[in-house]
C-alpha cells in the first residue's frame, strides 16, 4: 500500500550562500517509514533554490556562488525589476537557472544520495531570510 508523508521545514539563511539541509530531510524520510519510494523537496520562493552539491569540500559551494555572481551580477543595468534592491532580479535569475524542487529516490528507508552529495538551500539574496521548504515522501 502506498503511503504519503508531508512536512514543511523553515530554514534561516545568513544571506547569500548555501545551507545544508540533508540531515533535516533524512530525518523526515525516516519519520515517513517508507522503505522504497521518492522524496520531493520544494522551496516556496523565487529568490532561493534547492540544489544537490558536493558536501565534502566547502570550496565547491563558494566557487558556485562566485560563478552565479558572474552570470547574474547585482545592479546590472539590464535588469528593470529592482523593487527590493539591486540583488532582487539577479536572485530571480539565479533561482530560475538552478531549481526550486528535487526528487530523490528512497531505498531501504534512506535517501539514495551519492557519497559526496548533500541537499542545500541556495540563498540568492544578500540579506538573511527565512525560507520554507516542503517535503513530500511517497512510497511503500
Amino acid at each position: 500500500m502506498t503511503r504519503h508523508h508531508a512536512e514543511t521545514i523553515a530554514v534561516s539563511t545568513r544571506g547569500r550562500g548555501t545551507i545544508e539541509i540533508t540531515d533535516d530531510v533524512q530525518r523526515i524520510v525516516r519519520a515517513a517509514k517508507i522503505s522504497t519510494g521518492l522524496c520531493n523537496v520544494f522551496v516556496h520562493h523565487t529568490s532561493a533554490s534547492i540544489i544537490v552539491c558536493e558536501n565534502a569540500d566547502p570550496t565547491v559551494r563558494s566557487d558556485l556562488e562566485r560563478f552565479a555572481a558572474r552570470l547574474a551580477p547585482d545592479g546590472d543595468a539590464m535588469f528593470e525589476h529592482t523593487a527590493e534592491g539591486p540583488d532582487d532580479m539577479p536572485a530571480h535569475v539565479r533561482a530560475a537557472l538552478t531549481q526550486t524542487q528535487l526528487s530523490i529516490p528512497v531505498a531501504r528507508g534512506r535517501m539514495a544520495l551519492g557519497t559526496w552529495q548533500g541537499i542545500y538551500v541556495f540563498e540568492h539574496r544578500r540579506h538573511p531570510h527565512k525560507r520554507q521548504v516542503a517535503l513530500h515522501v511517497i512510497g511503500e
